[in-house]
């Protein structure tokens, strides 16, 4: 193994959860840097593919039973410079609560108007190209 690739971090694992025209969005306790409210997410696992990663993030942080539809994309994070990949998702099963009292504070379905005052230095383009035809009439 070269030095590079020991010191690269895993990937993070996005879900994008649309149910009822909002978006699932969760709080971190301890944020990173800007971000606070975001998608629930967390790191791929060694042979775990991001969708599968993006699934079992979201049931483990939130207890909301998800199937992966696609993946929409994946980029290097402008604001953590960690590998992010977003994968749209449908609620399958159960409640959304917090889940993870550890990393989560809390939990919102978003109405898509209400999206910037979550983000408000706005989505990647994939993921607010999905938003909207998801949430808009």
């Amino acid at each position: 193994m070269t030095q590079q690739n020991a010191e690269q971090r895993p990937g993070i694992a996005a879900a994008i959860v649309v149910s009822e025209a909002r978006v699932l969005m969760v709080r971190r306790r301890v944020s990173e840097g800007q971000l606070s409210w975001q998608f629930p997410a967390g790191e791929v696992e060694p042979g775990e593919a991001r969708e599968d990663a993006a699934v079992r993030e979201t049931r483990e942080e939130t207890g909301l039973e998800v199937a992966a539809l696609k993946l929409l994309g994946e980029r290097v994070h402008p604001k953590t410079g960690r590998l992010m990949s977003y994968t749209a998702c449908e609620v399958v099963g159960g409640t959304a609560y917090v889940a993870d009292t550890e990393e989560l504070a809390e939990l919102a379905w978003v109405a898509h108007g209400a999206i910037p005052q979550y983000v408000p230095y706005g989505l990647f383009e994939p993921v607010q190209d999905h938003l909207d035809a998801a949430m808009l009439p």
